[in-house]
């Protein structure tokens, strides 16, 4: 029987000569490579996890059992939380960018915030908004919703180069869908109030059909918003492309006729501006791929002005 191998000493190691006359053991264990060091940017790494704290909370607060809430008001502070998300989603970008201080790490880590607050988030909402559906169906919808959100967030950063101005999106971004099912729960309590403190019979009225009928449209928008994330519709900027250059007055006129609605309708312009941002692109770009579509139809969001800059030029 052999006896088992000793390990050869050091001073008894082959010694290899290597470039320029170097010299080491030719049995000698691998170096360790150092590792690089992280650096964070502490702003926008901060607004990226105040996106993600947003979207836990909004969580926590919609299935928690131990609020002294009804289950409207928890909703209602969760859409307030998820449009928290939204405002911290738009302001680290705008941090790094601004700092000079972009990087993929930031990128990585506002991604997976997102996939909390866009995807996880409103998956919860959609199975506590109604109970006119069953569960199966309501957790299969809100399943739908957040798998589709992670597809759409993979492909964002896979599709996106660093040097890209972010002018448009290919497919509904996640946070347009998750505010526009945050916008109902937004929405419910000023329409529960019109129906019992409303002078006026008819807006009484009105009001109780729209809660009916919420509770059968937040999980089919659920479903098509779904769908408009991971699809190939192009949707507009709309921070980035108001920051930079000029609005023709057909544009203008139309943010004035939103502000005005807003002041006349306060909470209920929410879903209705939501659900117009992400329907109108991807109806008209839909009616333009139709044979029956005529050659003289626009792509969404370009103006007259738009297609002839030099003739805009000249007028102004």
């Amino acid at each position: 029987m052999k006896s088992p191998r000793k390990p050869m000493r050091r001073e008894n190691w082959q010694v290899v000569s290597g470039p320029q006359g170097k010299e080491w053991p030719a049995k000698s264990p691998p170096r360790r490579r150092p590792r690089r060091r992280l650096t964070l940017a502490v702003l926008p790494t901060l607004l990226t996890l105040g996106n993600g704290v947003c979207g836990m909370a909004a969580i926590a607060v919609a299935t928690s059992a131990l609020l002294d809430w009804t289950n409207e008001e928890q909703l209602f502070v969760a859409g307030l939380l998820i449009f928290g998300g939204m405002v911290f989603d738009a302001l680290d970008g705008s941090a790094a960018r601004m700092t000079g201080q972009s990087s993929e790490f930031g990128a990585q880590l506002d991604s997976l915030c997102d996939a909390i607050t866009f995807g996880a988030a409103p998956a919860v909402i959609v199975w506590r908004f109604s109970d006119v559906l069953p569960h199966r169906i309501a957790w299969a919808i809100g399943v739908i919703f957040a798998l589709c959100v992670l597809i759409r967030l993979a492909r964002f950063n896979v599709d996106t180069d660093e040097d890209d101005g972010h002018e448009g999106f290919d497919g509904l971004p996640s946070p347009a869908a998750a505010g526009t099912i945050a916008a109902f729960t937004i929405a419910m309590p000023h329409l529960e109030f019109l129906t019992h403190e409303s002078s006026r019979v008819w807006v009484r009225n009105a009001a109780e059909w729209a809660l009916v009928i919420c509770e059968y449209l937040v999980p089919a928008l659920a479903v098509v918003l779904a769908y408009l994330m991971v699809s190939r519709f192009t949707y507009p900027h709309v921070v980035q492309q108001w920051m930079r250059g000029r609005r023709s007055p057909n544009q203008i006129g139309r943010a004035l006729f939103a502000v005005g609605g807003v002041i006349i309708l306060h909470e209920l312009a929410l879903p209705l501006a939501f659900c117009w941002y992400a329907f109108a692109p991807a109806a008209r770009q839909w009616r333009r791929s139709l044979p029956l579509a005529g050659p003289t139809d626009r792509p969404p969001g370009l103006d007259s002005e738009e297609e002839h800059p030099e003739r805009t030029r000249q007028v102004n």
